[in-house]
């Protein structure tokens, strides 16, 4: 007992250490306790180290001083069996935490000291770093700036060990956006960053004057880009690493021609090795992961998951079930029936209906059997195909809508095609260029997408067509998706190709729909068919099961699902009129949310785009509702599933919760988290009033914890001149604000007004 005080006093300051009565050995310890009024009762509450008058008035706050069951120890303001308020807690590692508690969690200000001697210190919530702190490592190096649940996220400034200084924006603990990074040497960078990376525009500065200003790719010059030297002349051109591929030329300053024998590879050999940037170094354990031990609670971590509540009442602020009151069960537990009793109010748990994978398998015998074939075994030929390394720099010919190659696949085979089962056909490729290019941009893998797309495994086909006639086609992976597609659709696509490749280019998290191939199949015979279709991203490929799905778009017009209550399923695509929540977004991913809507519905708009959908996709992490999954109320969305599934009959892939659990607390989990990908969030359920037609419903108080899949989708539709009589002859028999077929301006307009009021600021 006198080590663990005596290693608590080593953590204090001389007038705190004067603050903390002794202790006897063998003597109880005893607990001060200031408040007003109040009976006391002596009761004994679960170690010998700490004895308090327990049974008083709720809401009383008072001093404790306790050592817990594990040989932690806290002293600090306590409520009802938590700290809340000032405190400090020092683990049995040597850690500490000194600063603010909300009823059991590091929440405001505070500081936390780890063994090494590191410190932060700053703003904390929900056990987090979050908010605006400073983080001084073991060595030296210090960080002032933004943080988001652990990570630097924001604006922040890294002084580095060795000298070396970087003050800009930053992304998943990681440089990431706009900064400027200078060396102890004098060099300095100026401009975009990736990962950690130097990446996109940007200007390096040696100490001697000479400068580089250009496009950068992982750290080394790469595409379009200017070398000058400080007398003035210079060398302009196409930057790569590869001798084969850079190519340029040097103009002298005035008559002199100092560096006509300068080979540009010396920048790659020689001027860069003076600016290798400094990595960021991890931190051993983060405050959230940290285990605390109140009494009844042993083993939780700060940031312990919550048990959901759901009420009835009126007129109540949202119940975030951070409150650790709401819950005694144990991290990683898998106890379906644990009911939770505080306060009359019950946790319920509902599970969800076994969900498969969708669609119908393509095997022999099924009607559309050689067209796989053939889409297989083009896509083979397509991407296996040799090609130069191209640059991000593409030549305008490469848009061309003429740009195309065609190449028959006789079933005997040919000098560049394979022998195969199947009927005669032509393979056509648009802009095979671009989409190679587009590939590379979305960092994927040649050899993963040809497994994925034309491995052993058949393709899926959804059970039943688009409302645009188009069929969906499924990888067996669920990482593609392939549609098939009307000629008018392909003319947009290609229209748009340029500003597309642009934006998607300049806007890493963009929310746009991700193309990776146009193609064409023509059979032969008397019929000449031709099958147009174009290879996606499955926006909702992931570890997690996708419990409810909305196709949003901000009109109301036929904007509900047509299937009686009883058959909606997790497949179900929902419309505006079904939602029944908001999502409530941490600060730094709601303004990016926003920065990037914008974005895209600029592009979409410039490009006279309309009738797109903001397409939503949600696992539930915990979850409870009153009624039954099987007879929700229409008159306010569907009902809402919790993350228990039956495993012998659910056929997703999925986690377990305690798996879920350690993922989400794991710090490498938050970095791989994009805008629109495993996003975490807060689902508010929502009522609508019978009595008016209303687009979002009234926010219950009823909060849930979900992960977010959310991006945009069905971007090929213009406003022609089809779309155009849609409008006029509909705005004759209904509200002309209400239909989908309105002005890409309008459209575009009413959109962000839908969307803002359903994605909101968690505050």
């Amino acid at each position: 007992m006198h080590c663990l005080q005596k290693r608590y006093r080593d953590h204090l300051t001389g007038e705190e250490e004067e603050n903390l009565f002794s202790m006897d050995e063998g003597r109880e310890a005893t607990v001060r306790k200031t408040h007003i009024g109040g009976k006391k009762r002596p009761n004994p509450l679960f170690t010998t180290m700490s004895v308090a008058p327990a049974d008083d008035e709720p809401g009383e706050t008072y001093h404790a001083e306790k050592v817990l069951a594990n040989g932690d120890f806290y002293t600090g303001q306590w409520l009802d069996n938590y700290a809340h308020g000032q405190g400090k807690y020092l683990w049995t590692d040597g850690c500490m935490y000194v600063g603010e508690w909300q009823k059991g969690k590091t929440a405001g200000k505070g500081k936390f000291s780890w063994p090494s001697g590191a410190t932060y210190e700053g703003d904390f919530k929900n056990g987090f770093m979050d908010g605006k702190g400073t983080y001084t490592g073991s060595f030296g190096e210090t960080y002032r700036g933004s943080w988001v649940m652990n990570l630097r996220y924001g604006q922040g400034s890294k002084s580095f060990v060795n000298g070396d200084h970087y003050e800009g924006e930053w992304r998943r603990g990681l440089q990431d956006g706009q900064g400027r990074y200078q060396w102890k040497n004098g060099n300095r960078y100026i401009g975009q960053w990736r990962n950690g990376m130097i990446h996109g525009s940007g200007t390096m500065i040696w100490n001697n004057g000479n400068r580089y200003d250009g496009s950068w790719e992982e750290g080394l010059p790469k595409g379009n880009g200017t070398f000058r030297w400080a007398d003035g002349s210079f060398y302009v051109g196409v930057w790569s690493k590869e001798t084969k591929d850079q190519c340029g030329t040097y103009y002298p300053a005035g008559s002199s021609g100092g560096h006509v024998d300068w080979d540009p590879q010396e920048v790659f050999a020689v001027d860069l090795n003076d600016c290798k940037v400094c990595p960021v170094e991890t931190i051993s354990i983060f405050p959230s992961q940290m285990m605390l031990n109140w009494p009844g609670m042993e083993g939780e971590f700060t940031n312990k998951p919550p048990i959901y509540k759901s009420g009835s009442e009126e007129n109540v602020r949202p119940r975030r079930s951070s409150d650790v009151r709401d819950s005694n069960v144990s991290r990683g537990s898998n106890c379906d029936n644990n009911l939770d009793e505080l306060g009359g109010s019950v946790a319920r748990r509902f599970r969800v209906q076994p969900t498969k994978k969708q669609g119908i398998t393509i095997a022999k015998g099924h009607k559309n059997y050689e067209l796989m074939l053939n889409l297989q075994l083009g896509i083979r030929h397509s991407v296996g195909r040799p090609a130069p390394t191209t640059s991000l720099d593409l030549k305008t010919s490469a848009f061309d809508p003429r740009e195309k190659v065609w190449t028959k696949f006789p079933p005997e085979g040919s000098k560049y095609t394979p022998p195969h089962q199947s009927s005669d056909f032509k393979w056509k490729d648009y802009c095979p260029v671009v989409f190679r290019t587009l590939r590379k941009l979305f960092k994927v893998d040649p050899a993963d997408y040809m497994i994925s797309l034309c491995g052993n495994d058949a393709l899926r086909e959804l059970s039943s067509p688009g409302k645009s006639g188009s069929f969906f086609y499924l990888t067996n992976d669920d990482r593609y998706m392939i549609k098939t597609m009307k000629k008018a659709e392909v003319k947009v696509l290609l229209r748009m190709l340029p500003a597309y490749y642009n934006h998607v280019r300049a806007f890493e998290n963009t929310l746009v729909t991700k193309f990776f191939g146009l193609h064409c199949v023509k059979l032969t015979g008397p019929t000449q068919k031709k099958v147009r279709f174009v290879i996606m991203g499955n926006l909702f490929c992931s570890q997690y099961s996708i419990h409810r799905r909305f196709d949003l778009k901000g009109s109301s017009l036929g904007r509900s699902t047509d299937k009686p209550a009883a058959e909606i399923d997790a497949t179900t695509t929902l419309k505006d009129l079904d939602l029944n929540y908001i999502f409530r977004l941490q600060k730094v991913w709601f303004q990016e949310f926003c920065r990037q809507v914008d974005r895209d519905c600029d592009f979409l708009e410039q490009e006279r785009i309309m009738d797109y959908s903001l397409l939503v996709g949600l696992h539930f992490r915990e979850a409870s509702y009153n009624d039954p999954l099987a007879t929700p109320d229409r008159s306010s969305g569907v009902g809402t599933p919790t993350g228990y599934g039956d495993p012998d009959n659910d056929k997703t892939p999925r986690v377990s919760k305690g798996e879920l659990d350690r993922l989400l607390s794991d710090p490498n989990r938050w970095a791989s988290i994009r805008l629109g990908i495993n996003m975490p969030a807060w689902a508010e359920k929502t009522v609508r009033k019978t009595d008016e037609a209303q687009l979002v419903g009234e926010p219950t108080g009823d909060l849930y914890d979900v992960i977010l899949f959310f991006g945009i989708i069905d971007i090929l539709q213009d406003y022609n001149i089809s779309k155009k009589l849609e409008h006029a002859y509909k705005s004759f028999q209904y509200d002309p604000t209400s239909i989908s077929a309105v002005d890409p301006k309008q459209y575009s307009r009413r959109f962000r007004a839908f969307i803002f009021r359903i994605f909101v600021e968690d505050t």
